[in-house]
């Protein structure tokens, strides 16, 4: 009977989210399994089966798409051919659209060319059935699947541009019926993600018919119902065009905006009603509810929640992409977004709305200081109230991230005394709690009733606490970095609390995240910070050798931060510190992947004391062991620092490093190389254009030059030319 058949298979769709470790073990074996049924002789098993490979796609990513590339895409794609079957057919072209959503774009390339025959194959079969019978439900699918392949195969796509963009065109400028809507929103999002797929070089020739087209929707949306499908589609469509077309979207803007605003303004019914009216209502379709207790609940209607959320998404897309071009709008979109911080119905709206800040801020900078400093006083009392009562921690942590963004752009000054006093009130709140939470938790852990299970929901409440510590070490950050040592006096109220972050008997991420703010205000607020010490000198050097990597890294940055920020006072503990560094470094498993940036850390430390405090260190001893742990390729920020010194060193003919006669520059050719292949130092840094002239110095010089290129690889010799032709 295919009855039990497809109640099987859907049921193992089911259980892969909650079964994960139990089915992870044995799933080479469910997936050869699940396979055999996209052949089985009826159509719903067959649907049943595409279903089982979707779910698992999703469920066991990436490492299902790495061990079943090969035999899934096949069998998706010849599922796909089954004519006679249009919903065996649309949900075959469904999972796949699972499948490469979460491949690897390395593990797509091979398939691409026979994923791309079969996906076009299809389409004009289906486009054709369109015309004649007005089928949608494959065309509709398969133009999601193209979509998705071009997503994850990015510049690969490019071969293929011109075998789909003149059908896709097509589709939306004639699927204009009403019953139609849902494919011309599909196909609409399909061109914008092959347009953001390809670049703009290649889409360019396309781009103003594509605009043409999403205008003339775009002026037809008054005629759009609320609910139409096309509006969410639109409106993602119109932000990638935003990133494709860089500052040329800004003409548009005008058109957009209108739409936009209306749907970001939304408000969404309310109703406060008792249990008996809230029964009565809850066949009603769209109504969620939240007790109140007290017989009463709270409900709201969720349509047009989701778009709104989109159309906040959009404006914050805007916002970045388009910088000072968007200056125009930020007013209407700061009257917009603050009061939402308050808006409790939607999460990803909460979420869109904080990040939008910092970035509005920058849009506004090109108006001047006085209308930037009016924006930041309409933002900033608002956001501080929302960290003091925003109750869901992911919402939290970013309204927090968004707070300490602001004030770097905002810099010096943006925070008056009744801030600074409300925020100390907060933050000290936020680590008390901290504080409790874990108390709480270790009594959790005595009780009778503890298992695996509480300790997962323990370790996750965990996870989340520490996550808004990160978040007060953001802002703290921001706010050392913009006030620098004159904040200090303030940070004193909090200084117990983040000392008490520090103690050796504390969980890793605390004593990470203390010597965070430490290292941040020797950096920042140095040498005032001389003065606090006796409460973070010896916890960090400590801390050098701590069995967490996380915390040898805080603590390796510390010191390097000391060497060049400290002033003298730190003179005689980067002396002790450097021992330990190095046994560090030079520790069996220092390059593991947990510890390499711990161990790149303490080298760049040891590059740092030799640069900025040279009489603590027998510099001429070290520097050949430095050399030899070169180049960093985790760590780009100390990358750069220990680039920048390497050329001070050579610029200055130092003699421990170039070697007699020039002998040890095939070995910094290597390090420079190396550094170039782990695109350890960006282009654009002015650090590329020294390491450039150093190869270019020795370019001149005939022998030498042959000397130094015949002892690299071809890969570095490739790279050396790669440096050359960038800077």
């Amino acid at each position: 009977d295919w009855k039990y058949r497809h109640a099987g298979l859907m049921a193992l769709s089911a259980i892969g989210e909650g079964c994960h470790q139990q089915m992870e073990g044995i799933l080479n074996e469910i997936v050869n399994f699940v396979l055999l049924f996209l052949q089985d002789p009826h159509p719903r098993v067959r649907y049943a089966a595409c279903n089982a490979i979707g779910q698992m796609a999703t469920d066991f990513a990436p490492g299902f798409q790495k061990k079943f590339h090969e035999k899934a895409s096949t069998a998706l794609l010849q599922t796909m051919e089954d004519q006679g079957n249009q919903r065996v057919q649309a949900h075959a072209a469904a999972a796949l659209i699972n499948f490469t959503e979460d491949c690897p774009k390395s593990l797509l390339i091979p398939y691409l060319d026979n994923l791309v025959k079969h996906l076009h194959s299809t389409m004009v079969i289906k486009l054709q059935e369109l015309i004649q019978k007005g089928t949608k439900l494959v065309l509709e699918q398969v133009v999601t699947s193209i979509a998705s392949v071009a997503d994850t195969a990015e510049e690969k796509f490019v071969p293929y541009y011109d075998l789909f963009m003149p059908s896709l065109k097509h589709i939306v400028e004639n699927a204009v019926q009403k019953e139609l809507r849902l494919l011309r929103g599909k196909t609409i999002e399909c061109i914008s993600l092959i347009g953001l797929a390809v670049g703009k070089e290649k889409f360019m020739q396309d781009a103003s018919d594509v605009m043409q087209l999403l205008l003339k929707t775009q002026t037809d949306f008054s005629d759009l119902e609320d609910d139409d499908p096309q509006i969410s589609y639109m409106i993602s469509a119109w932000a990638r065009m935003c990133k494709i077309l860089g500052k040329e979207f800004q003409q548009y803007l005008p058109v957009v905006m209108g739409p936009l605003m209306k749907t970001a303004s939304i408000k969404p019914e309310v109703a406060l009603l008792d249990t008996q009216d809230m029964e009565n209502m809850s066949d009603d379709d769209g109504w969620e509810f939240v007790n109140l207790g007290d017989q009463q609940s709270f409900g709201i209607k969720t349509a047009g929640l989701e778009e709104k959320a989109t159309a906040c998404q959009m404006l914050v897309c805007y916002a970045k992409e388009l910088k000072e071009g968007f200056v125009e709008y930020t007013e209407q979109v700061v009257k917009l977004m603050v009061p939402l911080l308050k808006f409790y119905f939607h999460d990803d709206i909460l979420l869109m709305n904080s990040a939008s800040m910092p970035l509005l801020l920058e849009c506004a900078r090109v108006r001047g200081p006085e209308y930037l400093t009016q924006m930041w006083h309409f933002m900033c009392d608002a956001l501080i109230k929302a960290i003091g009562t925003e109750p869901d921690s992911d919402v939290l942590s970013e309204i927090m991230h968004s707070f300490a963004k602001c004030i770097e752009v905002m810099g010096d000054g943006c925070l008056n005394n009744e801030h600074f006093e409300e925020l100390g009130g907060i933050l000290k709140g936020k680590l008390e709690e901290h504080f409790k939470n874990q108390e709480l938790r270790q009594v959790k852990r005595q009780d009778e009733d503890y298992d695996e299970q509480v300790e997962e929901s323990l370790q996750d409440e965990d996870d989340s606490d520490v996550y808004i510590l990160t978040k007060v070490s953001d802002i703290l950050h921001s706010i050392f970095s913009s006030y620098k040592e004159k904040v200090l006096p303030w940070f004193e109220r909090l200084l117990p609390l983040i000392v008490n972050l520090i103690c050796p008997h504390r969980p890793w991420p605390d004593r990470q995240w203390g010597l965070c703010i430490f290292d941040d205000i020797v950096e920042h607020c140095s040498p005032s910070s001389f003065k606090y010490a006796e409460y973070f000198l010896r916890p960090m050097l400590q801390s050098i050798c701590d069995n967490s990597p996380e915390v040898r890294q805080a603590a390796a940055y510390g010191v390097g931060v000391m060497a060049q920020f400290g002033g003298d006072s730190y003179r005689p503990f980067c002396t002790e510190a450097l021992p330990l560094l190095v046994r560090v470094i030079q520790s069996p498993d220092a390059k593991t992947k947990e510890n390499v940036n711990a161990t790149e850390n303490c080298i760049s430390a040891v590059g740092k004391i030799m640069k900025f405090k040279p009489d603590c260190v027998n510099v001429e001893e070290v520097l050949p062991h430095w050399l030899s742990w070169l180049p960093l390729h985790e760590d780009k920020e100390e990358a750069v620092h220990t680039f920048n010194y390497l050329c001070d060193l050579i610029e200055s003919n130092n003699p421990v490093v170039l070697g007699p006669n020039n002998s040890n520059l095939p070995r910094i050719f290597g390090i420079i190389a190396d550094g170039e292949i782990h695109e350890a130092i960006k282009h654009e840094d002015p650090c590329t254009k020294r390491l450039a002239n150093v190869v270019r110095q020795v370019q001149t010089s005939g022998g030498l030059w042959t000397e130094c290129i015949s002892q690299l690889n071809a890969d570095q010799q490739a790279a050396i030319q790669e440096l050359l032709n960038s800077a």
